[in-house]
């Protein structure tokens, strides 16, 4: 399952995490990468410890908390702090698969990349290039998001970013572990829940809105991990 969320951020939030960004200091992204990786990427990346990115992941897993959309598409159990990275003079990101598990830093926990996602601080009409590619069953995804605007899609997924040829990209990119581990699971959950949604609005005195949101429990109960 791939999944939009629009305006996780509004304009001026964009616009002061942009201008904090653009003055941060970036570093190589290959210090980060893995001896497979190291030679598919091509970009910078604020160190995990820069108290820019503490700052900013801080706020975005505050309004993420929040945000229906992505509870509901998530079903968030862990989410690892976010990380930033820019994409400029040909920068790239070749094929690759996430790591399956990843450490939080400074702490002895970890986190299953059940989902990736990746927060656009860049308008399209900003830079050319730089389009997240998704490889899945269905074919290649493009993606390329307003500023301010969310992509989730499976942690399992191949996927690249194509080089940046003009102006920069940057984002915000992290990983959650989510309460059901499957991605079809997860799929039908919300389904189910965009229809008792869509049902409530509709007609919200209907009792069979509260058997359908039974179901919904009760397979979330089936198929949680925890």
């Amino acid at each position: 399952m791939m999944f939009h969320i629009p305006d996780v951020l509004t304009p001026d939030e964009v616009r002061q995490c942009r201008e904090a960004l653009e003055r941060a200091n970036w570093l190589d992204g290959r210090g980060t990468a893995g001896h497979m990786a190291v030679r598919a990427k091509d970009n910078q990346q604020l160190a995990q410890d820069d108290p820019l990115a503490q700052q900013i992941g801080d706020f975005i897993v505050q309004r993420l908390g929040n945000h229906p959309q992505f509870i509901a598409a998530a079903l968030p159990l862990k989410v690892l702090p976010p990380r930033f990275n820019r994409y400029s003079g040909g920068g790239t990101y070749g094929d690759h698969i996430d790591n399956a598990i990843f450490s939080v830093p400074g702490t002895t926990h970890r986190v299953r990349s059940d989902l990736s996602a990746t927060l656009f601080f860049c308008d399209p009409d900003d830079y050319d290039g730089g389009e997240l590619v998704v490889e899945d069953t269905y074919g290649s995804h493009r993606v390329k998001l307003p500023a301010g605007h969310l992509v989730l899609y499976p942690g399992s997924s191949l996927h690249r970013v194509e080089p940046v040829t003009r102006g920069a990209r940057m984002a915000a990119f992290f990983w959650i572990q989510s309460l059901v581990r499957e991605d079809s699971q997860r799929s039908l959950l919300l389904e189910l829940d965009s229809a008792i949604q869509q049902l409530g609005e509709s007609v919200p005195d209907n009792p069979a809105l509260v058997r359908l949101t039974g179901v919904y429990h009760n397979l979330l109960r089936h198929w949680s991990n925890t």
